[in-house]
């Protein structure tokens, strides 16, 4: 669902959500990556859980994130009519150095993931 225009009650809920460091970094990554979890989000942004949580907390009650659950796990994403106004919001802030940094961090979580994956899925010893 694209967004025409946005009521004043949920441009106030964006740009208080976007007035925190952490919001923004998290935000980023999801915009770049999808849809990540807790401890994606912990790790690269080396926050506490508790921190992290918090936050994803905020974003979700602002309207901006959503959640789906996997297992035991839980993944949150950007939702479809807040992703137009952050990508414009974010478009000119990509070149910042913390962001620059989250995502490659992100990057080598990912391809660790994979090798460990790809690891045990050609273990030769695994039944």
């Amino acid at each position: 669902m694209r967004l025409k225009n946005i009521s004043l009650n949920y441009g106030m809920r964006v740009f208080k959500a976007l007035s925190e460091e952490a919001r923004v970094r998290i935000l980023h990554l999801l915009m770049q990556n999808q849809e990540l979890c807790i401890s994606d989000l912990e790790h690269i942004l080396d926050f506490t859980q508790t921190k992290t949580s918090r936050h994803v907390t905020y974003l979700k009650h602002a309207g901006l994130i959503g959640s789906k659950k996997m297992d035991q796990w839980t993944f949150y994403y950007v939702l479809e009519e807040a992703q137009e106004i952050l990508s414009q919001i974010l478009k000119f802030i990509q070149k910042d150095q913390n962001l620059l940094r989250d995502q490659e961090i992100y990057e080598i979580l990912y391809s660790n993931r994979e090798l460990a994956k790809n690891k045990i899925q050609n273990n030769p010893y695994r039944k």
